[in-house]
C-alpha cells in the first residue's frame, strides 16, 4: 500500500517498541515452565508434536502486529491530492499589422513586412498566457485571426499574411477601429492593441483619433510602432513595363497622430528604425503588458489511519480467539 506522507512521522520510532518485545517473549520461551506436573515424562517423549504446538508462537506474533498496526495508525499515513486553480488577469492583445505595399521597403531585412511578422511572431510565442488576435489593414482592414490562446494557428495565420490582400492605401483609423471591436466584448482586465504602420493615414472611412477616443471610452490601450529609418529608404515602385523595382524614397510617418493615439488611450509610442530596434520594442512591450497569474495550489490530504485500526482491532480479535478458545488445550 502506497502512501505519500505521514502526519505524524516521528510516531514511526515507536515501533523500535517491538524489538523488546520480541527480547521478552524469546526470554520467557528459554525459561521454560511447565503449568503441569507429572511424575514421569517418559510417555512422552516421543510424541510427536501437533500443529497446536506449532502455533504456540502466533498469539504473540499477532499482538506485535497489532501493535505496529496501532502506532502507524497513529502517525496518521495520508495520501494527497492536489488541486490547483490558476486564476489569470489575463490579457487580450490584438495587433493591427499594416500590409499596405509601402510594407516591402527594405530598409529592414529582407524588408518591413517580413521584419514585423518575424518580430510578432516571438512576441506571440512568448505570451503563452493571454488570448491574442491579428488584424491586418491596407486601403481596407479585417481580422486575420479572432481573439485566441490557439498559438499554432495564429502563427500559421501570421505566415500567410503578404501585401496585395487587400486593396493599397493606408487606413490607419479603419484598422484600430477593427482592432478595437475585436476586443469590444472582452471581460479580461487589461484590454491592448498594438498597432504597427508605416505611413500616414490616406484612405478609410474612421479617422485615427476617432478610432482612438472610441479605444479611450472602451479602456483598451494602444501601442503605436512607426516602421522605418530616418531620411530615404529603398521603397517599392513600378517601372515603365510594369515590373517591380526599388527607388530612394523619403520615408514619411505620421508621428504626431501616433502619439497622439497612444496618449489619449494610456499606451506609448514608438519608433523602429530598423529589425533590432523593432525587437527591443516589442520586448518593452511584453515587458509593459506582463500578465498577472496567481497560482493557488491546494492540496487535499486523504487519511488512511483507519485500514490500520481496524487491521489492530482484527489481530487483537484473532489473538484472543486463538489464545483463549483454540490452543487453550493440552498440545
Amino acid at each position: 500500500m502506497y502512501f505519500e506522507r505521514f502526519a505524524h512521522p516521528e510516531l514511526l520510532w515507536l515501533l523500535t517498541i517491538l524489538l523488546p518485545m520480541a527480547g521478552y517473549y524469546v526470554f520467557r520461551i528459554r525459561q521454560g515452565g511447565a503449568t503441569i506436573r507429572v511424575s514421569n515424562t517418559a510417555s512422552l517423549s516421543g510424541r510427536r508434536h501437533e500443529k497446536k504446538y506449532w502455533l504456540r508462537h502466533l498469539p504473540a506474533v499477532l499482538r506485535g502486529a497489532a501493535v505496529a498496526a496501532i502506532i502507524v495508525a497513529l502517525a496518521r499515513p495520508q495520501t494527497s491530492e492536489s488541486n490547483q486553480t490558476s486564476t489569470t488577469e489575463g490579457i487580450d492583445l490584438v495587433i493591427a499589422l499594416d500590409i499596405s505595399t509601402s510594407m516591402w521597403t527594405r530598409d529592414f531585412t529582407p524588408d518591413r513586412l517580413e521584419a514585423a511578422k518575424e518580430v510578432s511572431r516571438d512576441f506571440i510565442i512568448n505570451r503563452p498566457d493571454d488570448r491574442i488576435g491579428l488584424v491586418v489593414f491596407a486601403a481596407e482592414s479585417f481580422t486575420q485571426c479572432p481573439l485566441t490562446t490557439d498559438r499554432a494557428t495564429l502563427l500559421g495565420l501570421l505566415t500567410n499574411v503578404h501585401s496585395g490582400m487587400v486593396e493599397d492605401g493606408t487606413a490607419i483609423g479603419n484598422g484600430l477601429a477593427t482592432a478595437i471591436n475585436r476586443l469590444q466584448e472582452s471581460r479580461a482586465a487589461s484590454k491592448v492593441v498594438i498597432l504597427l504602420t508605416d505611413g500616414i493615414n490616406n484612405s478609410g472611412q474612421i479617422t485615427p483619433l476617432t478610432a482612438a477616443e472610441i479605444a479611450q471610452t472602451l479602456g483598451i490601450r494602444v501601442y503605436t510602432i512607426g516602421v522605418g529609418t530616418r531620411g530615404t529608404a529603398p521603397s517599392p515602385a513600378i517601372d515603365p513595363w510594369g515590373a517591380l523595382t526599388f527607388v530612394m524614397a523619403k520615408v514619411e510617418i505620421d508621428e504626431e497622430t501616433l502619439t497622439r493615439i497612444a496618449t489619449m488611450t494610456g499606451g506609448e509610442y514608438f519608433r523602429a528604425t530598423d529589425k533590432e530596434k523593432l525587437k527591443e520594442i516589442y520586448d518593452r512591450i511584453n515587458a509593459l503588458e506582463k500578465s498577472k497569474i496567481e497560482v493557488d495550489d491546494i492540496t487535499l490530504y486523504h487519511e488512511r489511519f483507519l485500514i490500520f485500526a481496524l487491521t489492530a482491532l482484527f489481530l487483537v480479535l484473532v489473538e484472543f480467539f486463538i489464545k483463549n478458545f483454540y490452543l487453550r488445550q493440552i498440545p
